[in-house]
């Protein structure tokens, strides 16, 4: 039997853990391995890329930087949090906002040394990452439109650091040879950006009642529900264009089923948009978009499956 102070650690870890959101942080460095193989990176041989310690370093200071994030948000979102989420604020609240804090810190520092490490370019890209969570976090949510638009951005900001790694190494005079490698690139950051800031509106259509309560400016609060729920719409659709480049212009492979699929589940979601006025089912609608972006980053193996039976192969040969 656990003595009641290692019940307490326990729980304390499980709340930090929590706050940090801890179950999101395997899927995220998950997706950038899997977007460097598949997507910025498919010329080079899939185990480099497994094996490049900077490479490692850049995917683990993301992990660290969104993980801080997750604590800076929670730190100015605790009261707003009590009336939209109850249980989890409940569980948050067991480490206290000062240790929070000191681990907030301690984790940008750690981002710090190994961006340095990295190069110069990759530490400057972490110092203005960090610093726009915290603004963000701070006052760019409690805003309309570009609250939400920030959101976003800094969801797909760690894919940039890959990105940023591969290509600053590019002369001028290559880069006419990778357009069409940048275009299937910007259309797949396109259709995660519509989805992440869908994914954002219906937050903000979800957490209404706190929002409220705390003085947040959102789209819902000031224009109402039906002129957010319009432009939800709007977004949703939008997401048919960079489908579209990605399926009949280029090549993405076998990922074409999960783009196909993506469009007829968002077709079902803005049906069920349109007769939801309760929390419980702006939840629901908020899920189906995390579950679309988390089978998303398991489905980008399908743009070359052969990569997965090659590397199968090699593992039984050692």
């Amino acid at each position: 039997m656990l003595s009641r102070q290692h019940k307490l650690l326990l729980m304390k870890m499980i709340s930090l853990f929590s706050v940090v959101r801890g179950y999101n942080i395997p899927i995220i460095i998950l997706a950038q391995y899997l977007s460097a193989i598949f997507i910025l990176a498919p010329e080079i041989r899939a185990l480099d890329i497994l094996l490049d310690f900077n490479l490692f370093l850049i995917v683990f200071a993301s992990s660290l930087t969104i993980a801080s994030g997750y604590i800076i948000n929670n730190f100015y979102d605790s009261k707003k949090d009590l009336i939209n989420r109850p249980n989890k604020s409940m569980l948050d609240r067991l480490v206290s906002q000062k240790t929070k804090l000191t681990v907030y810190f301690s984790l940008n520092f750690i981002v710090a040394l190994m961006s340095m490490f990295v190069s110069w370019r990759a530490f400057l890209f972490f110092s203005a990452y960090i610093f726009f969570v915290w603004f963000y976090s701070h006052k760019i949510k409690k805003y309309p439109i570009i609250g939400n638009l920030t959101a976003a951005l800094l969801a797909v900001s760690p894919f940039f650091a890959i990105l940023l790694y591969y290509y600053t190494k590019i002369s001028f005079s290559d880069i006419e040879v990778y357009k069409s490698q940048f275009a299937v690139i910007f259309a797949h950051a396109t259709f995660l950006f519509l989805l992440l800031l869908v994914r954002e509106m219906v937050k903000d259509l979800e957490n209404l009642k706190g929002d409220l309560a705390n003085g947040y400016q959102t789209i819902p609060i000031i224009y109402g529900e039906e002129i957010s729920k319009k432009v939800i719409t709007i977004l949703a659709l939008l997401t048919i264009f960079p489908v579209y480049v990605l399926i009949e212009i280029y090549d993405v492979g076998y990922m074409d089923i999960y783009f196909y699929v993506c469009l007829i589940i968002l077709i079902f979601f803005l049906l069920y948009l349109w007769k939801s006025n309760t929390k419980a089912q702006f939840l629901l609608l908020h899920n189906v978009l995390k579950f679309l972006i988390v089978a998303g980053v398991f489905c980008i193996v399908l743009i070359n499956p052969s990569v997965l039976w090659h590397g199968k192969r090699l593992l039984l040969m050692i």
